[in-house]
C-alpha cells in the first residue's frame, strides 16, 4: 500500500475544515457566535453569496418574503430609492426598482457541497450516509455520555479510537464485519491511507472530506470544538477530530466491503476531477446584487428611523443628584426595564455593562463537584470564588433518583411513586408551578449564601486564586466605573443588578441567560463586585486614582430573572438604617417596573391578553416560565437590532422597542478611547454574535438553525437532534427566532469619528467586524450630533431621510400590534 502523499497535507486540511463547521459548545455552555465566523474576513454580501454557492445555505430572506415587507411598508420606498441609487447610481434607480419589484429570479439552492460524494449512489446504487450515520451518531453519543447513560462506553480514557480498537478486540460483537477493515484498524491507518482506498484520486481528497463531514455538520462541529476546548466537558472525553474522520471512513469501507465483497473501485477513478472545484471562484448572478439591495433597504429602513430619533431628540439632563443608581446587563431585554424604572423615579440612573462586571473567575457552589465559568467564554480565568458551607440543601424530586433507571428500582418507582408524577404533570398543565426540574435563575445563587471574595492567605484550588487581593479588586472596580462613566455623583445606593431566566424542559437555557457569564446567570458577579466596592481599602485606592466613594454610598447586589420578570435582592442586611428605608422605598419602584415591564413583553405571547389588569399579565408572564408545554418561556434576544454606546442622556428620552443593546459610555471620561476600544471589541462577538446567530438562524432555519424545538431529543447532554439518532442541530430553534427580523446590528457610538476609528483599528480582529459590515458603526458627533455612517473604511456623513415619531405611552401602543413597534422619541420621558 502507498502510504506516501505529498501533495495532500492531511493536517492542513483538517485545520480548513474545521474552520467551516459550527462552532457551537455543549448545551451547558451554549453562547451565541457569528454562525458564517469562516466567511468573515470577506465582505458581508460577497461572503453570503459564497456561503450560498459553496454550502447551500439560504442566506437572505426569499424575495416574496422581500416584496411582501415592502408591500407593508416596513421597506419604505424612499429608502429603496436611496440605497439603490447608492449601490447603482442615480440614472438607474427605475431598471433597478422593476427587478426588485417584479423581475422573476431561480431562487433554488445549487450547492457545491456534497456533489462528489453523491456519485456513490449514482455509481454504485448505495446511499453512504442511510449505511453509516445512524451507527456513527450512536457510536460518538455513547462515547461523549454526560450522564444520560447508565453505563459508561468502556475504555475510554484513552482517547476515541483506542477505545473502538478496545472494544472490537474484547467484544462478542465488533463494530465492523470487513477483516480488512479491522486490519487497518489495529494498524490506525492515517486518513491519507484511508482515502487512498475511498477516493483514489489525490487531487479530490479535500472535497470528499468536506462533502463527508458536511454531511453531519452538527457531530462534525462538535468533535472540533470538544478537542479545541476539553473543559467544555465536565465528564472529559479525549477524542480529536482526526479521529472522528478515520472512524467514519473505516465505516464506509466497512459497507463498501460487506456489500461489495471487496469488489469495487475507489469513487474517483469513476468521476472526472476537473468537474469538482469546491472553492472556485463563483460567479456572477444578479439575484444576489438584487437580494443585497434588498437586504440594505430592509435595514436602513430601520437604521434611518433611528439614527433620525437620535438627530432629533432633546437629551435629557441626568440628575446630578440621584435617588438611586443601577447597573444592569447591556443585553437588550433590560433596555425597557431600565426606561420602566427612569419613568416611575425620575431621579433614578441607570447604566449597562457587560453583567460579568468585570470580574472573572471560576466558581464552586456548595456541593458542586465542578467549577462553573462565570466571565465571556473566550477569556480563561485564574480566579476561584467559592460559596461557604451551609446547611440549607436544594429542593429534590424522588422519581429524578439514579436508582429509577434500574430494573427492579425502576419497577417499584413506576408503580408508586410513577402515579404521583403523572397526577404532577396533569396539575402543570392547568396550574404550572417551580420543580425540581425547574431551570431557575434565583437557584443558581442562594439569597443567604456566604462567598470567599478575598485572598488573605494566598489559597490556591487546582492552580486557581482563591479570591482577589485588595488590589486585584481596585483594578477591576477602577474599570468597571470608568467604562461606564460612573466616577462621581453617587447614589446612596448603588445597584448591581445580574439577570438569568427560568424554564423549565427547555434544552437551550444555557442561551436565555447571561452570554457575558458563559450562559449562566450573574448573580454571582453581582455579589463580588457590589463586596470589592463596598471594601474600605478597596476605595482608599480609588481614592487615590480620583474616584471617591462617599461612605454612606452602598452597592447592593440583585438579580433580575428576565423570564418572570421577578428581582431578588441579597446582602440587605449590610446596609444601614437610612439606606434600608431608601432601598425600601426603591424595591416599590423595581416591582412597579417589572409589572410594566411584563405588560410591555406580553403582547408577543399568544396566550396573553395585553388588555387585561397589569398585576394579571404578570401573574400569566410568571406561569409561562414553568408550563412544560411550552415551548417559548421568553423570546430572549429576537428582535435585537442595535447597540448604543453612550451616555444615557443619549437614548433615555427615545423608544427603541427592546431591540437594542445598551452599553454605557462616556466620552468625556475616555478622551483617547482607550476604554471605547475594549468596549467596542466587546460589542462586535457579544452583541454582534448573537445579533448573526439570530439573523441566520431565521433565514435559513433548517441548516443554520435547528429547526423546531418539538421533535427535539437530548444527545449525551450535549446537543440536540432530531430523533434518537439524527445529526445534532446547531444554531437556534424556531420558536426563538419566528418574530426576529434578520438586519446586522446597528451600533451607535457618542464620540468623534477620529477616536473611533482609532478604537476600533486597535484590535485586527475586531476591525475585521466592521471593516466587512458583519455590523454596522454610526457615530453621534457629542458636540454638533452630527451622524457619520461607517463605510469602505471611512466615516461619512449621513442624513436621515425619514422624520422621528414621536410617542406618548409606550404601553398602550404596545396593546395594538405584536408586530415590532416604530423606534421614536418619547414625550413621556
Amino acid at each position: 500500500m502507498k502510504t506516501q502523499n505529498v501533495g495532500f497535507d492531511e493536517h492542513k486540511v483538517l485545520h480548513h475544515l474545521t474552520h467551516y463547521l459550527p462552532a457551537q459548545n455543549p448545551l451547558k455552555d451554549f453562547v451565541h457566535h457569528n454562525t458564517l465566523h469562516a466567511f468573515q474576513h470577506k465582505e458581508f454580501h460577497e461572503a453570503l453569496a459564497k456561503a450560498n454557492t459553496i454550502f447551500g445555505y439560504k442566506t437572505y430572506l426569499s424575495l416574496v418574503e422581500f416584496r411582501s415587507r415592502f408591500a407593508k411598508n416596513e421597506i419604505k420606498e424612499n429608502v429603496l430609492d436611496y440605497i439603490i441609487s447608492k449601490n447603482k447610481g442615480i440614472e438607474n434607480i427605475e431598471s433597478w426598482k422593476h427587478k426588485l419589484l417584479h423581475q422573476s429570479y431561480d431562487e433554488s439552492v445549487q450547492s457545491r457541497i456534497g456533489n462528489l460524494r453523491a456519485n456513490w449512489k449514482k455509481e454504485y446504487a448505495i446511499n453512504l450516509e442511510k449505511s453509516t450515520h445512524s451507527l456513527l451518531f450512536r457510536v460518538l453519543c455513547s462515547y461523549l455520555d454526560q450522564g444520560i447513560a447508565m453505563w459508561t462506553f468502556p475504555e475510554n480514557e484513552n482517547g476515541f479510537l483506542n477505545s473502538i480498537i478496545a472494544l472490537e478486540k474484547n467484544a462478542a460483537t465488533g463494530i465492523f464485519t470487513s477483516k480488512r477493515v479491522k486490519e487497518l484498524l489495529f494498524n490506525k491507518a492515517s486518513i491519507t491511507q484511508l482515502l487512498e482506498i475511498v477516493v483514489g484520486k489525490e487531487e479530490l481528497y479535500e472535497h470528499y472530506l468536506f462533502d463527508q463531514q458536511f454531511s453531519h455538520p452538527g457531530w462534525s462541529g462538535m468533535i472540533a470544538t470538544i478537542e479545541s476546548n476539553p473543559s467544555s466537558l465536565l465528564d472529559s472525553k479525549p477524542i480529536t477530530f482526526e479521529e472522528l474522520v478515520q472512524f467514519e471512513l473505516l465505516l464506509e469501507i466497512d459497507v463498501l466491503d460487506k456489500k461489495f465483497n471487496s469488489n469495487w473501485s475507489p469513487l474517483g477513478l469513476k468521476v472526472r476531477a476537473e468537474e469538482y472545484h469546491l472553492f472556485d471562484a463563483i460567479k456572477y448572478n444578479e439575484l444576489f446584487d438584487v437580494l443585497s439591495l434588498w437586504q440594505q433597504a430592509f435595514e436602513f429602513s430601520f437604521y434611518d428611523e433611528v439614527l433620525s430619533g437620535v438627530k432629533e431628540v432633546n437629551e435629557i439632563t441626568i440628575a446630578e443628584k440621584p435617588s438611586f443608581q443601577g447597573m444592569f446587563c447591556m443585553d437588550d431585554r433590560e433596555c425597557s426595564f431600565r426606561r420602566h424604572i427612569e419613568h416611575i423615579d425620575k431621579q433614578a440612573v441607570t447604566f449597562g455593562t457587560a453583567a460579568f462586571f468585570n470580574f472573572e473567575f471560576y466558581f464552586q457552589p456548595v456541593g458542586g463537584k465542578f467549577h462553573t465559568k462565570l466571565c465571556p467564554a473566550p477569556v480563561t480565568p485564574k480566579y476561584l470564588i467559592k460559596e461557604e458551607h451551609r446547611k440549607k440543601k436544594q429542593a429534590k424530586d424522588l422519581h429524578y433518583h439514579k436508582q429509577s433507571h434500574s430494573l427492579l428500582f425502576g419497577c417499584i418507582i413506576s408503580q408508586t411513586l410513577g402515579f404521583s408524577s403523572a397526577f404532577k404533570l396533569f396539575l402543570n398543565i392547568f396550574k404550572p408551578s417551580m420543580s425540581p426540574a425547574t431551570t431557575a435563575s434565583f437557584k443558581h445563587l442562594h439569597k443567604k449564601s456566604k462567598l470567599v471574595i478575598e485572598n488573605n492567605n494566598n489559597e490556591k484550588v487546582d492552580d486557581l486564586q482563591v479570591g482577589f487581593t485588595i488590589e486585584e479588586m481596585a483594578n477591576r472596580i477602577e474599570g468597571l466605573l470608568k467604562s461606564i462613566g460612573l466616577v462621581q455623583n453617587f447614589a446612596p445606593i448603588v445597584y448591581v443588578v445580574g439577570h438569568g431566566a427560568t424554564s423549565v424542559n427547555n434544552t437551550h437555557y444555557a442561551g436565555y441567560d447571561c452570554g457575558a457569564c458563559c450562559g449562566r446567570p450573574s448573580s454571582v458577579n453581582a455579589k463580588v463586585a457590589s463586596y470589592a466596592a463596598n471594601h474600605p481599602s478597596v476605595r482608599d485606592i480609588l481614592k487615590e486614582r480620583g474616584i471617591n466613594i462617599p461612605a454612606e454610598t452602598q452597592f447592593l447586589p440583585a438579580l433580575h430573572d428576565t423570564t418572570r420578570d421577578e428581582i431578588a435582592f441579597y446582602d440587605e442586611d449590610i446596609l444601614n438604617d437610612v439606606n434600608k428605608k431608601l432601598h425600601h422605598e426603591n424595591a416599590i419602584t423595581f416591582e412597579i417596573a417589572l409589572a410594566n415591564n411584563a405588560k410591555e413583553r406580553s403582547r408577543r405571547f399568544d396566550t396573553i391578553d395585553s388588555t387585561e389588569t397589569i398585576e394579571k399579565i404578570h401573574e400569566n408572564v410568571k406561569k409561562r416560565a414553568f408550563s412544560l408545554f411550552e415551548p417559548r418561556p421568553e423570546l430572549n434576544h429576537a428582535t435585537n437590532a442595535m447597540c448604543v454606546v453612550g451616555r444615557r442622556s443619549l437614548s433615555k428620552q427615545l423608544f427603541l422597542d427592546r431591540r437594542s443593546f445598551l452599553n454605557s459610555y462616556d466620552y468625556q471620561i475616555d478622551a483617547s478611547g482607550d476604554y471605547l476600544a475594549v468596549i467596542l471589541g466587546q460589542v462586535a462577538p457579544v452583541a454582534g454574535g448573537i445579533n448573526l446567530e439570530y439573523y441566520f438562524s431565521r433565514v435559513d432555519n433548517q441548516k443554520l438553525g435547528a429547526g423546531s424545538k418539538l421533535p427535539h431529543n437530548v444527545m449525551g447532554l450535549i446537543g440536540v437532534a432530531n430523533g434518537i439518532d439524527g445529526d445534532l442541530r446547531p444554531g437556534l430553534p424556531s420558536q426563538m427566532i419566528e418574530v426576529h427580523d434578520p438586519i446586522r446590528l446597528l451600533a451607535v457610538v457618542e464620540h468623534y469619528p477620529e477616536v473611533v476609528k482609532k478604537a476600533i483599528s486597535k484590535n485586527p480582529a475586531t476591525y475585521e467586524w466592521y471593516k466587512n459590515e458583519w455590523l454596522r458603526l454610526a457615530v453621534v458627533h457629542p458636540e454638533t450630533k452630527q451622524i457619520f455612517v461607517f463605510e469602505q473604511e471611512e466615516f461619512i456623513e449621513y442624513h436621515p431621510i425619514q422624520k422621528a415619531s414621536l410617542i406618548e405611552n409606550e404601553l398602550a401602543l404596545a396593546e395594538k400590534t405584536k408586530e415590532n413597534l416604530p423606534v421614536g422619541i418619547l414625550t413621556n420621558a
